[in-house]
């Protein structure tokens, strides 16, 4: 049975991880979901390491919102270096998905952004570990998560 580390933040004003564990319970069993909550998204990187190492879970679902500040982004992009190092020594996909509160232009497309985003992080995660071939027959279809897709950009001959 794999094991899917969700991790989220208690600074993110949207439930992401509750997105996130409902589409991948959606998608069937074959699967453990262990959730951990940190406070930001800086401390991501060591919980999802931890996860990998003291649970031995199969891949992380790392998911944030940092705020609309210059500093978030700053703290946004540091965080994620940690994440794909972690990813990288831990030798395991950490599938990272941040919402960032100026994406959108009110609460309600916050909400529902960040509820798009989450789901379709959480269907990549699972493709990762469960359907690889479906990621494969998706590559370059400039599929986006949370938007409408940008679609292909298709060569004339």
């Amino acid at each position: 049975m794999k094991r899917i580390g969700v991790v989220d933040t208690t600074f993110a004003r949207v439930d992401l991880a509750d997105y996130a564990v409902r589409a991948l319970r959606a998608r069937g069993g074959g699967f453990k979901v262990l959730r951990r909550t940190v406070p930001g998204v800086k401390d991501l990187p060591v919980a999802c390491r931890r996860l990998f190492v003291e649970e031995e879970v199969d891949l992380c679902l790392a998911l944030g919102m940092p705020g609309k500040a210059e500093y978030d982004k700053t703290c946004a992009h540091e965080a994620s270096l940690g994440l794909i190092f972690t990813g990288v020594l831990s030798a395991k996909p950490i599938v990272e998905c941040f919402v960032f509160e100026g994406e959108a232009a009110s609460p309600r497309e916050l909400e529902e952004l960040g509820r798009r985003r989450a789901e379709e992080h959480a269907l990549n995660a699972f493709a990762l570990l469960f359907r690889p071939n479906d990621l494969a027959r998706q590559a370059g279809e400039g599929l986006r998560q949370g938007f409408p897709d940008a679609g292909p950009v298709r060569r004339s001959h």
